[in-house]
């Protein structure tokens, strides 16, 4: 192994530790809360929020489709994650401006910004995916896309779920239903809503808004942008080979 796969393999082995921990004694509290919370509220709410967001990933994972670049083929693993970083950092930079410009615009803004910041989390993935050699025209490799979207934005608890799946993919590939629409959808927005609904509230409130809405967006593209890393890195058998 070159120096930089040694360095990454060794950030790769601390991520996969930090996925398999153990709930703590906040995450089970905070997830216990969000349970009750999401008990409250009534079976069609659900039905509507989930197919809402349903509709949303499913039209930007078909745009991004035929608007993403080709997957980059002969490249070294330091080379890719240059290229990764960049676009990490221009997608980052696009989600904190937009975050910046909604909260800014008070409540009607503020609501925009959870489908815009969607789209820009998943068109982030779709690029991330290429530079990793990976065609996400292939009808798998979108839903591995959601699953590292998933594990990026979700409770300990289910993030160790996710997680074995994606260690495992090659094998747990071969169980997923042909059909796009079996895909646990409710699951999927759940979670989703659960992560981020403390970190973007505050962006509705007047004065603070854009700067919450900046910040919030800041972290989540970097922590998506690190989870998608270190999910590819695993792909690739890095960890086998440290």
């Amino acid at each position: 192994m070159t120096p930089y796969e040694q360095q990454a393999a060794q950030e790769l082995r601390a991520w996969q530790q930090k996925m398999q921990r153990t709930p703590s004694y906040l995450n089970r509290f905070a997830r216990h809360v969000q349970v009750r919370l999401n008990n409250l509220l009534p079976e069609k709410v659900h039905r509507a929020i989930t197919a809402a967001i349903k509709q949303m990933v499913q039209g930007v994972l078909l745009g991004s489709r035929y608007t993403s670049r080709s997957p980059l083929q002969e490249a070294t693993l330091e080379a890719r994650e240059e290229a990764v970083r960049r676009q990490v950092k221009y997608y980052r930079n696009t989600a904190t401006a937009e975050g910046a410009v909604t909260g800014a615009g008070g409540l009607l803004l503020g609501l925009a910004d959870f489908p815009l910041l969607l789209g820009i989390k998943l068109k982030l993935l779709f690029e991330i995916a290429a530079l990793y050699g990976f065609d996400a025209h292939d009808y798998t490799e979108r839903l591995y896309l959601l699953h590292v979207f998933q594990l990026a934005f979700s409770s300990q608890h289910s993030r160790n779920e996710v997680y074995k799946r994606l260690a495992d993919w090659d094998a747990y590939r071969q169980t997923l239903p042909t059909d796009p629409q079996a895909f646990d959808w409710r699951t999927f927005q759940q979670e989703y809503r659960d992560y981020i609904d403390l970190a973007k509230l505050a962006q509705l409130v007047p004065v603070i808004g854009a700067a919450v809405g900046a910040v919030a967006n800041y972290r989540l593209l970097e922590q998506l942008g690190d989870t998608a890393m270190n999910c590819y890195r695993l792909r690739l058998g890095l960890a086998t080979e440290a």
